[in-house]
Protein backbone atom coordinates (compact mmCIF):
# COMPACT_ATOMS: atom_id res chain seq x y z
CA UNK A 1 0.00 0.00 0.00
CA UNK A 2 1.53 3.42 -0.90
CA UNK A 3 2.86 5.54 1.72
CA UNK A 4 1.68 8.85 1.78
CA UNK A 5 3.34 12.19 3.77
CA UNK A 6 1.24 13.78 6.46
CA UNK A 7 1.66 17.57 6.77
CA UNK A 8 0.49 19.70 9.69
CA UNK A 9 -1.24 22.70 9.35
CA UNK A 10 -2.38 25.25 11.38
CA UNK A 11 -5.82 27.43 11.31
CA UNK A 12 -5.37 30.94 10.56
CA UNK A 13 -9.24 32.25 10.50
CA UNK A 14 -12.50 30.69 11.01
CA UNK A 15 -15.28 32.20 9.66
CA UNK A 16 -19.44 31.73 10.00
CA UNK A 17 -20.62 31.22 6.90
CA UNK A 18 -24.33 29.97 7.95
CA UNK A 19 -25.33 28.54 11.69
CA UNK A 20 -24.11 25.33 10.68
CA UNK A 21 -21.23 26.15 7.87
CA UNK A 22 -17.82 27.62 8.61
CA UNK A 23 -14.84 28.50 6.03
CA UNK A 24 -11.82 27.48 7.39
CA UNK A 25 -8.38 29.03 6.35
CA UNK A 26 -5.16 27.34 7.17
CA UNK A 27 -1.74 27.56 6.50
CA UNK A 28 0.88 24.44 5.67
CA UNK A 29 3.68 24.13 8.35
CA UNK A 30 7.26 23.68 7.27
CA UNK A 31 6.77 24.67 3.39
CA UNK A 32 7.17 27.87 1.54
CA UNK A 33 4.53 26.79 -1.07
CA UNK A 34 1.81 23.89 -1.15
CA UNK A 35 0.76 22.59 -4.48
CA UNK A 36 -2.45 21.57 -6.09
CA UNK A 37 -4.72 21.43 -8.29
CA UNK A 38 -8.26 23.21 -8.33
CA UNK A 39 -10.67 20.92 -7.34
CA UNK A 40 -8.65 18.51 -5.37
CA UNK A 41 -9.24 17.19 -1.82
CA UNK A 42 -7.69 16.74 1.51
CA UNK A 43 -7.54 13.66 3.66
CA UNK A 44 -7.61 14.83 7.21
CA UNK A 45 -6.58 12.63 10.59
CA UNK A 46 -7.51 13.26 13.92
CA UNK A 47 -8.20 11.15 17.29
CA UNK A 48 -11.38 11.07 18.71
CA UNK A 49 -11.69 11.26 22.45
CA UNK A 50 -12.06 6.89 22.48
CA UNK A 51 -8.48 7.09 20.72
CA UNK A 52 -9.87 5.98 17.25
CA UNK A 53 -8.22 7.62 14.49
CA UNK A 54 -10.54 9.05 12.04
CA UNK A 55 -10.12 9.90 8.22
CA UNK A 56 -12.40 12.16 6.09
CA UNK A 57 -11.78 13.22 2.87
CA UNK A 58 -13.00 17.51 2.13
CA UNK A 59 -12.80 19.39 -0.85
CA UNK A 60 -10.03 22.76 -0.93
CA UNK A 61 -12.20 25.59 -1.18
CA UNK A 62 -9.62 28.26 -2.25
CA UNK A 63 -7.16 28.16 -5.34
CA UNK A 64 -3.50 27.38 -5.03
CA UNK A 65 -1.32 30.19 -3.51
CA UNK A 66 2.00 31.08 -2.92
CA UNK A 67 2.21 30.83 1.13
CA UNK A 68 1.07 27.40 1.75
CA UNK A 69 -2.07 28.46 2.76
CA UNK A 70 -5.82 26.62 1.77
CA UNK A 71 -9.74 27.01 2.87
CA UNK A 72 -12.08 24.26 3.49
CA UNK A 73 -15.97 25.19 3.37
CA UNK A 74 -17.62 22.33 5.41
CA UNK A 75 -20.94 21.73 7.24
CA UNK A 76 -21.32 20.61 11.10
CA UNK A 77 -23.09 17.15 10.81
CA UNK A 78 -24.92 15.76 13.82
CA UNK A 79 -22.81 13.20 16.20
CA UNK A 80 -20.38 13.88 12.93
CA UNK A 81 -17.10 13.72 15.03
CA UNK A 82 -14.83 15.25 12.61
CA UNK A 83 -17.04 18.09 11.12
CA UNK A 84 -17.33 18.78 14.49
CA UNK A 85 -13.65 18.78 15.44
CA UNK A 86 -12.98 20.95 12.49
CA UNK A 87 -15.67 23.74 13.30
CA UNK A 88 -14.73 23.43 17.01
CA UNK A 89 -11.22 24.69 15.97
CA UNK A 90 -9.19 28.02 17.46
CA UNK A 91 -7.10 30.24 15.86
CA UNK A 92 -3.17 28.62 15.98
CA UNK A 93 -4.77 25.39 16.61
CA UNK A 94 -3.29 22.28 14.23
CA UNK A 95 -4.41 19.75 12.14
CA UNK A 96 -2.72 16.79 10.65
CA UNK A 97 -3.93 15.58 6.78
CA UNK A 98 -2.56 13.84 3.56
CA UNK A 99 -2.53 14.84 -0.02
CA UNK A 100 -3.48 16.39 -2.33
CA UNK A 101 -6.10 13.54 -3.88
CA UNK A 102 -8.55 14.07 -6.64
CA UNK A 103 -9.07 14.11 -10.31
CA UNK A 104 -11.86 16.51 -10.27
CA UNK A 105 -9.89 18.89 -11.67
CA UNK A 106 -10.25 21.26 -15.01
CA UNK A 107 -9.68 19.04 -18.09
CA UNK A 108 -8.33 20.30 -21.21
CA UNK A 109 -9.23 22.09 -23.96
CA UNK A 110 -10.64 24.24 -22.37
CA UNK A 111 -14.39 24.90 -23.68
CA UNK A 112 -17.27 26.93 -22.49
CA UNK A 113 -18.15 25.75 -18.99
CA UNK A 114 -21.47 25.06 -16.75
CA UNK A 115 -20.74 24.20 -12.97
CA UNK A 116 -23.11 23.18 -11.28
CA UNK A 117 -23.52 23.54 -7.39
CA UNK A 118 -25.34 22.76 -3.95
CA UNK A 119 -24.76 23.38 -0.49
CA UNK A 120 -21.27 22.83 -0.11
CA UNK A 121 -20.46 21.21 -3.21
CA UNK A 122 -19.47 25.18 -4.08
CA UNK A 123 -16.08 24.25 -2.26
CA UNK A 124 -14.07 22.94 -5.53
CA UNK A 125 -15.73 25.62 -7.77
CA UNK A 126 -14.47 28.68 -5.72
CA UNK A 127 -10.95 27.04 -6.17
CA UNK A 128 -11.58 26.81 -9.85
CA UNK A 129 -12.89 29.90 -10.34
CA UNK A 130 -10.97 31.68 -8.96
CA UNK A 131 -7.62 30.06 -10.18
CA UNK A 132 -9.47 30.53 -13.85
CA UNK A 133 -10.11 34.17 -13.66
CA UNK A 134 -6.77 35.56 -12.09
CA UNK A 135 -5.14 35.16 -15.37
CA UNK A 136 -6.68 36.71 -18.97
CA UNK A 137 -4.71 33.49 -20.95
CA UNK A 138 -6.62 30.86 -18.66
CA UNK A 139 -10.22 32.34 -19.09
CA UNK A 140 -10.43 34.74 -22.23
CA UNK A 141 -13.14 33.15 -25.14
CA UNK A 142 -14.52 31.38 -23.10
CA UNK A 143 -17.95 31.62 -21.14
CA UNK A 144 -18.83 29.93 -17.68
CA UNK A 145 -21.90 29.51 -16.16
CA UNK A 146 -22.14 28.97 -11.96
CA UNK A 147 -25.73 27.89 -10.88
CA UNK A 148 -25.51 27.33 -7.21
CA UNK A 149 -28.51 25.96 -5.58
CA UNK A 150 -29.68 26.49 -1.95
CA UNK A 151 -32.49 26.86 0.08
CA UNK A 152 -32.28 30.12 1.53
CA UNK A 153 -30.44 33.18 0.87
CA UNK A 154 -28.48 32.26 3.69
CA UNK A 155 -27.06 29.31 2.21
CA UNK A 156 -25.55 31.05 -0.61
CA UNK A 157 -22.32 30.92 0.85
CA UNK A 158 -19.18 33.70 -1.05
CA UNK A 159 -22.80 35.19 -2.43
CA UNK A 160 -20.71 38.34 -2.84
CA UNK A 161 -17.43 36.74 -3.81
CA UNK A 162 -18.91 35.00 -6.92
CA UNK A 163 -21.11 38.36 -7.83
CA UNK A 164 -18.07 40.70 -7.39
CA UNK A 165 -16.18 38.20 -9.58
CA UNK A 166 -19.31 38.50 -12.38
CA UNK A 167 -19.46 42.02 -11.96
CA UNK A 168 -15.55 41.87 -13.26
CA UNK A 169 -16.01 39.59 -15.40
CA UNK A 170 -17.99 39.40 -18.10
CA UNK A 171 -17.78 35.94 -19.08
CA UNK A 172 -18.22 34.37 -15.95
CA UNK A 173 -22.16 34.30 -15.25
CA UNK A 174 -23.52 33.66 -11.31
CA UNK A 175 -26.57 32.11 -11.28
CA UNK A 176 -28.07 31.71 -7.38
CA UNK A 177 -31.16 30.07 -7.47
CA UNK A 178 -33.22 28.85 -4.10
CA UNK A 179 -35.48 26.59 -3.35
CA UNK A 180 -37.42 28.41 -0.72
CA UNK A 181 -36.90 31.81 -1.93
CA UNK A 182 -38.93 34.74 -0.29
CA UNK A 183 -41.36 36.72 -2.51
CA UNK A 184 -39.10 39.99 -2.66
CA UNK A 185 -36.16 37.32 -3.94
CA UNK A 186 -34.59 38.75 -7.34
CA UNK A 187 -33.04 35.44 -8.87
CA UNK A 188 -34.01 32.23 -10.02
CA UNK A 189 -36.24 30.04 -8.23
CA UNK A 190 -36.16 26.14 -7.53
CA UNK A 191 -33.93 23.66 -8.13
CA UNK A 192 -30.62 23.82 -10.03
CA UNK A 193 -31.39 21.26 -12.98
CA UNK A 194 -34.54 22.69 -13.34
CA UNK A 195 -32.48 25.91 -15.12
CA UNK A 196 -29.43 23.81 -16.98
CA UNK A 197 -31.69 23.68 -20.35
CA UNK A 198 -32.34 27.57 -20.64
CA UNK A 199 -28.11 27.73 -20.02
CA UNK A 200 -26.89 25.11 -22.38
CA UNK A 201 -29.71 25.16 -24.95
CA UNK A 202 -29.35 22.69 -27.80
CA UNK A 203 -25.43 22.77 -27.07
CA UNK A 204 -23.38 19.73 -26.92
CA UNK A 205 -20.10 21.10 -27.01
CA UNK A 206 -19.19 22.38 -23.46
CA UNK A 207 -18.21 21.33 -20.26
CA UNK A 208 -20.09 20.67 -17.22
CA UNK A 209 -18.92 20.01 -13.61
CA UNK A 210 -21.51 18.89 -10.86
CA UNK A 211 -20.87 18.52 -7.20
CA UNK A 212 -23.32 18.10 -4.21
CA UNK A 213 -25.46 15.41 -3.01
CA UNK A 214 -26.30 12.16 -4.89
CA UNK A 215 -29.63 13.29 -5.76
CA UNK A 216 -28.79 16.43 -7.12
CA UNK A 217 -25.66 15.25 -9.11
CA UNK A 218 -27.56 12.02 -10.71
CA UNK A 219 -30.72 14.29 -11.58
CA UNK A 220 -27.62 16.62 -13.55
CA UNK A 221 -26.54 13.94 -15.21
CA UNK A 222 -29.20 12.13 -16.25
CA UNK A 223 -30.59 15.68 -17.33
CA UNK A 224 -27.19 16.70 -19.24
CA UNK A 225 -27.32 12.95 -21.10
CA UNK A 226 -30.70 13.05 -22.30
CA UNK A 227 -29.81 16.41 -23.89
CA UNK A 228 -27.19 14.98 -26.13
CA UNK A 229 -24.18 15.22 -24.26
CA UNK A 230 -21.35 13.03 -24.16
CA UNK A 231 -20.59 11.46 -20.93
CA UNK A 232 -16.96 12.20 -20.86
CA UNK A 233 -18.10 16.21 -20.93
CA UNK A 234 -19.82 15.37 -17.88
CA UNK A 235 -17.36 15.50 -14.92
CA UNK A 236 -18.94 15.36 -11.09
CA UNK A 237 -18.13 14.75 -7.37
CA UNK A 238 -20.61 13.83 -4.79
CA UNK A 239 -20.42 14.67 -1.31
CA UNK A 240 -22.98 12.01 -0.08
Amino acid sequence: MAQFKTFDARLVRSISLSEFTKHLELEVNGVTHFGFVPGQWLSVKATTPEGEEMTRAYSIASPPSENGHFAFCLNRVDDGFMSNYLCNLREGDQIKFQGPFGNFILHPPPRDTIFIATGTGIAPFRSMLHWLLAENERHQDRQFWLLFGARTEQDLYYRKEFAQLATRHSNFHFLPTLSRAPEEWQGLRGYVQEHVPEIVGYRTDMHAYICGLDKMVKANRELLKGLGWDRTAIRYERYD
